[in-house]
């Protein structure tokens, strides 16, 4: 690695983008001093649509969120592109390939809520089985509304959008939202903290919104959630050479048998098809669930070997499809 020339990390301008683009680089500063690196942020199609607004009950499809990024792959005005995991499709174009894996932030999702210093609110450190009936929760996520009402079938589920302190805003002032559920992963990624005391902390964070982290044998996560993915050209060596020193083996193992499960279920982010896959005693566990076309329900979980990954994810998409 004695090329001085600059390496170019393509990221999306959001503000979660920006800050993995950023963790990403001090990681690969630190890997490789003598090396320079540089952000480039680019404006994908998902950006600009999000931005002019969407329907309700209209999903953006992943590829909208990585096309830009890697277009500047393919055309050498980037050598690696940063995206979150879970928007990353599970088939890649032609050329690219998914060069490394960095260390899983938590992959849970947290519980949003208004305190009782608003008369609307509740008290912290509430779950989901203890809050209310007939609240009304806040999220654009099919997978997300799907487990939601088969925990709670009195609550009414409705569309959000925006970015995290957008909607943090609009669960504070919009009388017909009582709660709503973003990633921990992000959460933490932007200096936001859950407090022991169940407030939830960071600099612009409306005074007294509660937060509970679900634990994922409530709610499965999305696949590849807390992952970053880092994208590059399939036959560029040197930056292949380097993303070996940013992968995290068990974090790549256990995205792998989740996006083979995912690609074996044959959805996206448009289907209520959730997984969460864990290293434990050198195996690889986990569950996955499908809620087919809506009105089905259908789990189990897989143990396998490290180095089965992909079969693992295969097989445990055959156990879910052969129950619906």
């Amino acid at each position: 690695m004695s090329d001085t020339n600059t390496i170019r990390i393509a990221t999306r301008g959001s503000a979660l983008a920006l800050a993995q683009a950023r963790m990403v680089f001090d990681q690969c500063r630190k890997a490789f001093p003598g090396l320079s690196f540089e952000i480039k942020i680019l404006k994908t199609t998902g950006d600009k649509l999000q931005t002019q607004g969407v329907k309700p009950g209209q999903s953006l499809p992943k590829g909208l969120f990585t096309k830009e990024l890697e277009v500047a792959l393919v055309r050498n005005r980037a050598d690696l592109a940063v995206h979150s995991l879970k928007d990353l499709p599970t088939e890649l174009p032609d050329g690219l390939a998914l060069g490394a894996i960095t260390k899983r932030e938590d992959s849970r999702e947290v519980l949003l809520y208004r305190g009782p210093s608003d008369p609307r609110g509740f008290e912290p450190g509430l779950t989901i089985a203890q809050l209310p009936a007939g609240l009304t929760v806040a999220t654009s996520s099919p997978r997300r509304k799907a487990q939601l009402l088969r925990l709670r079938p009195d609550w009414n589920i409705i569309e959000i959008r925006g970015n995290v302190p957008t909607r943090l805003d609009k669960l504070a002032i919009d009388p017909k939202i009582d709660a709503t559920v973003l990633a921990h992963a992000g959460l933490l990624r932007l200096d936001f903290a859950v407090g022991e005391d169940g407030l939830l902390r960071g600099d612009v964070v409306p005074n007294g919104t509660c937060a509970t982290v679900i634990e994922t044998s409530e709610m499965l996560p999305c696949v590849g959630q807390g992952a970053v993915g880092i994208e590059i050209r399939e036959n560029d060596g040197r930056i292949a050479r380097l993303c070996q020193r940013l992968n995290h083996f068990n974090t790549q193992v256990c995205a792998e048998a989740e996006r083979a499960f995912l690609n074996g279920m044959g959805g996206g982010c448009q289907s209520p098809v959730a997984a969460h896959a864990e290293v434990r005693h050198e195996k690889i566990e986990m569950r996955g669930l499908s809620f087919g076309d809506g009105t089905q329900y259908s789990e189990a979980t897989v143990t396998g070997e490290l180095n089965e990954s992909q079969a693992l994810g295969q097989a445990l998409a055959n156990e879910v499809k052969a129950k619906l």
